[in-house]
């Protein structure tokens, strides 16, 4: 008996261990769903989104939804995301998890709840995301998106940034600045779909699989982002 009693605590850490890592997949499936649904939500907009021009030239794509106003206060963090990044045959490769922090910027998220959305416009801008952790506006330029459907990539001063930042808040959709945020790599989500902690740059390069938790993720960005 004294042996059962003993061996009591230690099945009970395991169940507790099992029961987190169970709290944590599920919020990480949340979070891919969630980021295609921002996309399509977004896209729908008759007028007012982001270009599909711009879409379909970005190299990068940053998910943060659901942000609550005024989350920055709490311990600092501001967000938690996701990235994916095109490959050299133009397809999405795997997703890195990653949190939002940092910076100034809580006070400009409107509303009670925000959806953000990273564009990255370049190969300088995904070697940013290769890095497990960088500032924005200090390691890698960034600038409030332009917000139109029918403006083309190129032709927009803006477009001189490496990234372009958008939010949405109670259908209210705007650019967004978030210089002297910290965007870097959420260990516990890619713990719970890799399987192992995970280096930004093996999302960036592509060498991870393709979860099949992500296959809504990719059939909407098959669709709005080529």
């Amino acid at each position: 008996m004294a042996g059962l009693l003993t061996g009591a605590p230690l099945l009970l850490e395991g169940v507790s261990a099992s029961a987190a890592v169970s709290k944590i997949d599920r919020k990480v499936r949340e979070r891919l769903d969630r980021s295609a649904e921002i996309l399509t939500e977004v896209m729908r907009a008759p007028d007012q989104g982001i270009s599909p021009d711009f879409l379909r030239k970005c190299e990068g794509l940053v998910f943060i939804p659901g942000v609550k106003k005024g989350a920055l206060i709490v311990g600092g963090q501001f967000g938690r995301g996701l990235m994916v990044v095109r490959q050299p045959n133009r397809q999405w490769g795997p997703p890195g998890f990653v949190t939002l922090g940092g910076g100034s910027f809580g006070l400009q998220v409107g509303g009670q709840s925000s959806d953000i959305i990273l564009l990255v416009m370049n190969r300088r801008g995904i070697e940013k995301l290769a890095s497990n952790k960088f500032q924005l506006g200090a390691d890698a330029s960034v600038a409030a998106g332009p917000v139109g459907r029918n403006l083309k990539a190129g032709t927009d001063l803006k477009m001189q940034a490496e990234i372009l930042c958008y939010s949405r808040s109670q259908g209210v959709f705007a650019g967004l600045s978030l210089e002297g945020a910290t965007l870097q790599v959420d260990d516990d989500a890619n713990q719970a779909i890799y399987g192992r902690t995970v280096a930004s740059r093996e999302v960036v390069e592509g060498t991870l699989p393709r979860p099949k938790e992500a296959a809504r993720l990719y059939a909407v960005l098959r669709r709005y982002a080529g």
